[in-house]
C-alpha cells in the first residue's frame, strides 16, 4: 500500500507539474510576471529567486514581495504543482505584465497551454512505451515493421448468463491455459472449446499480474441470435508490439488523438444519458480508486504505468477544457463572453461563478471518493491499521 501511495503521488505530480509548466511557460513567453511557480502543494518548505544575478533561498512562508522576482519553491504536499500569475484573477488589469492587461488572444493560449501540455505528455509517453514494447490488440492495421512478442488472449466481454460470469472471471482477464493447452488464437480456443462440449475444464487466467485457476463447464449459450459453445466471453488478441523508433514516436500521436476521440465520445454518452435519466453504465473513479489502479499498474509492470500514466494526463487534459467554472474551460468561457460582449464580465461575478464551480467539483469528488472507500475500503483501513498498530 505504502508503494501505491509514492506511485500515485509521483504520477499525479507528473501531471499536474506538466500541466502547470504550460501556464508558466507561456506566461513568460508572453510577457505576464509569475510570482511563484511550485513543485507540490503550499506550504512552502523553501524557494529560489534570481536576485542581481544571484539565487537567493526563501524559507517557510514568507510572502512574494509586490513586482519581485519569480520564487521557485519546493513544497509540502508532494502532490502536482502550482504557478500563481500576476493579474490572473483580474487585479491588476492596467499593468502591462499582468494576465489581466494582456489581449484576449494571449490570454485563451496561456490557459489553453496546460490542455496542451498534458496532451504532449500523452504522446511522449506513449512514443516511449511503443518504442519499448507496449500491450496492444492484434489487427489489420499492424504495420509490417512492427515487432510482436507475448501474443495473449484477453477478455473484453462477459455473457450475462455465461458460465464465465458465475465463475467469476473478469473483464480484462488473459486466458494462459486451458488444460494446460496454450492458445495464439481466438479461432483455436473456440474450436478446442467447441469440440469439449458439456466438459468442466481447468482454466488459467492472469489477471493483474496473478495467475488464478477455475473449473467452468463448456456450454451452449446464445449470442447475436444464434448458438455458440464455449464459455460465454468476448475475447480480443493482444500482444506486446514494438516499433522502430521512428514509427513509434508516429504511433504515439496517432494513438493519442485515437484516445482522445474515445474519451469524448465516452464522456458525451455519460452526460447524454445523465439528462435523459438512463443509466450511464460505467464506473467513475475519484483519488482512492485511481490510486487503486495506479498501484495495480505499476504491479504490472513499468510499461503499463507508462500507459496508465498517458490515460491518465489525457483524461486531465480533457476534463480540465469542459466549460465548466473553476476549470481552464470555465475560464475559456468568459473569455469568450467577453470577445462577444465587447467587455469583460464583471470580476465579481465571474469569481462567484468559479468558487461555486469550485464546490460543486468538491462534492462530487467527495461523492466519488465515498464510492471508491466503499468499494477499496478493505484494503485502505488495513493499511491504517498497520500503520497505527490497531
Amino acid at each position: 500500500m505504502i508503494i501505491t501511495i509514492i506511485v500515485f503521488a509521483l504520477v499525479l505530480s507528473v501531471i499536474v507539474f506538466v500541466h502547470e509548466l504550460g501556464h508558466f511557460s507561456t506566461a513568460r513567453k508572453l510577457g505576464v510576471k509569475v510570482d511563484e511557480f511550485g513543485l507540490g502543494l503550499p506550504p512552502r518548505i523553501f524557494g529560489l529567486r534570481k536576485i542581481d544575478g544571484k539565487f537567493k533561498l526563501v524559507f517557510g512562508k514568507k510572502p512574494i514581495e509586490k513586482d519581485g522576482p519569480t520564487i521557485y519553491s519546493l513544497n509540502w504536499i508532494p502532490v502536482g504543482g502550482f504557478v500563481k500569475i500576476k493579474g490572473e484573477s483580474g487585479e491588476e488589469a492596467e499593468a502591462s505584465d499582468s494576465f489581466a492587461g494582456k489581449a484576449i488572444w494571449k490570454r485563451v493560449v496561456m490557459i489553453v497551454a496546460g490542455v496542451v501540455m498534458n496532451v504532449i505528455l500523452c504522446m511522449i509517453l506513449l512514443s516511449i512505451g511503443f518504442g519499448f514494447g507496449m500491450p496492444a490488440s492484434l489487427d489489420d492495421n499492424l504495420s509490417s515493421r512492427a515487432i510482436v512478442s507475448n501474443k495473449s488472449l484477453q477478455i473484453i466481454q462477459l455473457m450475462p448468463e455465461g458460465q464465465a460470469k458465475i465463475a467469476g472471471v473478469q473483464v480484462g482477464d488473459v486466458i494462459a491455459k486451458v488444460d494446460g493447452r496454450e492458445f495464439e488464437t481466438i479461432s483455436e480456443l473456440n474450436t478446442f472449446l467447441s469440440s469439449n462440449n458439456d466438459k468442466e475444464l481447468n482454466f488459467e487466467f492472469i489477471r493483474r499480474g496473478e495467475a488464478i485457476e477455475k473449473k467452468i463447464k463448456i456450454s451452449p449459450y446464445s449470442f447475436e441470435e444464434r448458438e455458440v459453445i464455449g464459455i460465454g466471453i468476448g475475447l480480443i488478441e493482444t500482444a506486446t508490439v514494438r516499433y522502430p523508433w521512428y514509427l513509434a514516436v508516429y504511433k504515439g500521436i496517432v494513438a493519442t488523438f485515437v484516445w482522445m476521440l474515445a474519451i469524448v465520445v465516452a464522456f458525451a454518452t455519460v452526460i447524454k444519458n445523465l439528462i435523459i435519466g438512463v443509466p450511464t453504465g460505467v464506473e467513475v473513479a475519484g483519488p482512492v480508486g485511481i490510486a487503486v489502479l495506479t498501484g495495480q499498474a505499476a504491479k504490472m509492470g513499468v510499461i503499463y504505468l507508462l500507459q496508465f500514466t498517458a490515460l491518465l494526463s489525457l483524461n486531465l487534459a480533457i476534463i480540465n477544457i469542459l466549460p465548466f467554472p473553476a476549470l481552464d474551460g470555465g475560464r475559456l468561457l468568459f473569455l469568450i463572453l467577453e470577445k462577444i460582449r465587447g467587455k469583460a464580465v464583471k470580476q465579481e461575478w465571474e469569481n462567484l461563478a468559479h468558487n461555486i464551480g469550485f464546490l460543486i467539483l468538491m462534492g462530487l469528488v467527495l461523492l466519488v471518493t465515498f464510492g471508491d472507500i466503499v468499494k477499496y475500503g478493505g484494503g485502505l483501513f488495513g493499511f491504517i491499521k498497520n500503520i497505527f498498530g490497531l
